[in-house]
C-alpha cells in the first residue's frame, strides 16, 4: 500500500472502567482475569479507539467512541476517565479537526461507540449538538430502528436525541448488510451482525495494501477472540459466537488485520487458528497501525 494514498491510524477516545464479570458474561473470574486485570472493585480498564482512514480526497472515521457529551454525574455512573473529548485531541495529533472528517461510519449506536459525535458537555446546555458537520453519516438500518424502539433490557446503552439529530443533519445514509462504498480506492462492504445488538453493521476493509477488518463489538478486545468469551451485554450470545466463527474464518482466509475499539493496550492483530486446541489467537498484536502506511 502507498502511503501517499491511504493512511491508517488508530485514533484514541475517551476510556471507561467497566465490571469484569459483566465484561466477560458466563466465564467465570479464575479465567478471565488470566487476560484481564480487575481492581478491588472488579473493574477492568475499557479503551476506546477509532479506525481513521485518509486517502487523497477523504478523511473516513470509523466510529467516535465515547466522548465527552455526559454530564459530570453520569460521566462518574458509567466511569468515564477523561472529562474532555479526547477524539478531537487525537484528531489534531493527526492533524485534522472534526471539521475536516467527510465520512462517519458507525457500526452501531450505543452511546459508547456513538457518543463522541455529540459536542462536550456544557455547563447550562439545553440539547445536544453534532460535531463533524461536513461527515456524511453511515449506519445499519436495523440498528438506527433498534435505537427508536430499544427493548428496556438495552435501552440505557442508546442516545435517546441522537437518532432524531442524524435525520435532521440530512447527512445520513442507512445501510443493509452486503451494501459496498468506495472511497478513492477503499472498499468497505458493511456485514450485518445481530449477537451484539441487533443491526450492528461490522466493515470489511479493502485497500490495494491492505485488508481490515472493524468488527464493532463482535470481538471488543483480543481476549473476546476466544469463541466463547462474551459479553453480559449481548443480547444473543450463542448467536454471537456464531457470529464470530465466521468473521474470523474470512479473517483467516484473506490474512486480515481485526480492529480492536475497546482493548485498552492493543489497536489490532492478526489472527491464528490453532489445530491442537481448535481455537482461534491473536497474533501480531500492536499498538499503532504505523506498519499498515508502508510502501507496498
Amino acid at each position: 500500500m502507498n502511503s501517499a494514498t491511504h493512511r491508517f491510524s488508530a485514533l484514541k477516545g475517551n476510556s471507561m472502567k467497566l465490571d469484569g464479570g459483566a465484561m466477560c458474561g458466563n466465564a467465570p473470574k479464575a479465567l478471565w482475569q488470566r487476560w484481564l486485570q480487575p481492581d478491588d472493585r472488579n473493574m477492568i480498564d475499557i479503551g476506546s479507539r477509532a479506525l481513521l482512514i485518509q486517502t487523497n480526497k477523504d478523511n473516513i472515521l470509523f466510529e467516535t467512541g465515547t466522548g465527552a457529551y455526559l454530564s459530570p454525574d453520569m460521566k462518574k455512573r458509567f466511569q468515564i476517565q477523561e472529562n474532555h473529548h479526547v477524539l478531537l485531541d487525537s484528531l489534531k495529533t493527526n492533524g485534522l479537526d472534526h471539521q475536516d472528517i467527510t465520512y462517519v461510519i458507525l457500526s452501531h449506536l450505543h452511546f459508547d461507540h456513538a457518543g463522541g459525535l455529540l459536542k462536550e458537555w456544557e455547563e447550562g446546555q439545553q440539547s445536544l449538538d453534532l460535531l463533524f458537520p461536513n461527515a456524511k453519516f453511515f449506519v445499519g438500518q436495523a440498528n438506527f430502528e433498534r435505537s427508536l424502539t430499544p427493548h428496556m433490557r438495552d435501552k440505557a446503552s442508546f442516545i435517546p436525541e441522537l437518532a432524531r439529530l442524524l435525520e435532521k443533519s440530512n447527512r445520513l445514509t442507512l445501510v443493509s448488510d452486503k451494501d459496498r462504498l468506495v472511497l478513492d480506492e477503499v472498499e468497505i462492504e458493511f456485514i450485518e451482525s445481530h449477537g451484539h445488538t441487533p443491526g450492528m453493521m461490522l466493515s470489511y476493509i479493502k485497500t490495494p495494501g491492505q485488508i481490515v477488518f472493524f468488527v464493532g463489538d463482535l470481538a471488543p478486545g483480543n481476549a473476546w477472540v476466544n469463541l466463547p468469551i462474551t459479553m453480559g451485554y449481548d443480547r444473543f450470545p450463542e448467536r454471537l459466537i456464531d457470529e464470530k466463527k465466521q468473521v474470523f474464518q474470512r479473517i483467516l482466509k484473506n490474512d486480515a488485520w481485526i480492529f480492536y475499539t475497546h482493548d485498552h493496550i492493543y489497536a489490532a492483530s492478526k489472527l491464528l487458528f490453532d489445530e491442537e486446541s481448535s481455537r482461534f489467537q491473536p497474533v501480531n498484536l500492536v499498538k499503532t497501525l504505523d506498519h499498515l502506511n508502508m510502501e507496498k
